[in-house]
């Protein structure tokens, strides 16, 4: 029998999350993660997967997964430090430091680990990391495993984190010190100013970490982030994801071969957990060879996005500083905010909600996420029903 704090505690904070339009619903989907997607029998516009480049769905990654699976099983059956290490593994690596232009890759089950994992791994007791204040929770995750001192600068606020890099390393306090961003900020979509923060690192010894698992797929001609700013040789670490615009799972980290080689030794999750299956491994090869060899799918989803994103503007409302995809409508109260969502929704619209905790209080937004799959239908139909839902609930006027 479950114990009576525990329930009490549950019910209680359930309740007040409900009441705040903190409380977030979760509809199982009936299909693929594509376009669109079925609900209880009934089809919607899907605005929110990172399915960019509708890889998930792809002929070519399933081809390959099927493969795979027949010849190499359906898990890996091991750790990699044990013999959870199969030759599609070494082979993926090899083809994503090609792609990012790095000396080596090491795999993980998710970007999330990746972030658990490296951050742990890299630096410890007596270090200081210079984290940006909208960085992804498994950044923040990462971070606190560490014992390092985390210093939080403004976001994006380059002269912020020029003192504060300053300070740190003058007051000889430290030993290592790293600077840690995303690449791309997930619930805004803006991009790191990458080129300041390299030199900033440079002028003060600080190890760079970008975590780009918005940016994979998207920029840099599918390279990501760093590489859409030229900086593949001057940034220490990059975390890449396998899923969002790769269409698979799993995550990565790219950087120098002493870096893979202590990775290895020491990265618990590398070192615990069950290695990615084969089929996952060979799906992402093939995608990873789809974004070397074609531009076709970038081409469809930038176009998807201004297409999206200028409607929404023309409409009155506020996307933010977002420079990428990802598109949010700024709404601001939790509960218009949730209300909003369950509008769209009866409207065919499935864009979901995203408040407090996962952005601060009063800046709730409607986060769309326009794919190179969506056609020009189903983007006039999500604007339509932006602009008579915004003009009954009163984003727009």
């Amino acid at each position: 029998m479950a114990s009576h704090s525990l329930s009490a505690f549950l019910q209680k904070n359930l309740e007040e999350l409900k009441s705040q339009g903190l409380y977030n619903t979760i509809q199982p989907i009936e299909s693929p993660n594509g376009p669109m997607i079925t609900i209880e029998g009934r089809e919607y516009v899907n605005l929110s997967s990172n399915n960019y480049l509708g890889l998930a769905n792809d002929e070519r990654l399933k081809e390959a997964a099927v493969r795979a699976t027949h010849d190499f099983g359906t898990g890996s059956g091991a750790v990699r430090s044990i013999n959870g290490t199969l030759a599609l593994h070494v082979e993926l690596e090899e083809k994503l430091a090609q792609f990012k232009g790095t000396e080596a890759v090491l795999t993980y089950q998710s970007g999330f680990n990746c972030n658990i994992a490296v951050i742990s791994a890299v630096m410890g007791d007596g270090d200081a990391i210079l984290s940006d204040e909208l960085n992804h929770a498994s950044i923040i995750d990462g971070c606190r495993l560490t014992k390092a001192k985390i210093i939080r600068f403004k976001h994006s606020d380059m002269e912020d984190l020029r003192t504060k890099a300053k300070e740190a390393r003058e007051s000889g306090q430290y030993g290592k010190i790293m600077v840690i961003t995303d690449g791309v900020f997930s619930m805004d979509g803006d991009i790191a100013n990458l080129p300041e923060i390299v030199k900033i690192a440079e002028d003060y010894d600080l190890i760079t970490y970008v975590d780009d698992a918005h940016g994979s797929g998207v920029l840099g001609d599918g390279a990501g982030t760093v590489k859409h700013f030229g900086l593949s040789e001057r940034v220490d670490i990059q975390i890449g994801t396998l899923s969002k615009a790769v269409g698979v799972v799993g995550g990565y980290v790219t950087g120098s071969r002493d870096l893979v080689d202590w990775l290895k030794v020491r990265s618990r999750p590398f070192l615990f957990s069950t290695a990615l299956p084969p089929g996952s491994v060979a799906a992402a090869m093939t995608a990873i060879d789809i974004l070397q060899n074609s531009k076709e799918l970038q081409t469809k989803l930038w176009e998807n996005t201004r297409y999206l994103q200028d409607g929404l503007k023309k409409l009155g409302y506020s996307i933010g500083p977002t420079e990428t995809p990802i598109t949010p409508c700024m709404i601001g109260d939790e509960v218009t905010t949730q209300q909003f969502s369950t509008r769209l929704y009866e409207e065919g619209i499935y864009a979901k909600a995203i408040v407090f905790p996962t952005v601060p209080k009063g800046t709730g937004r409607v986060r769309n996420m326009p794919t190179a799959m969506h056609t020009r239908e189903m983007l006039d139909r999500t604007l339509s029903a932006y602009e008579s839902i915004g003009r009954e609930l009163g984003p727009i006027g």
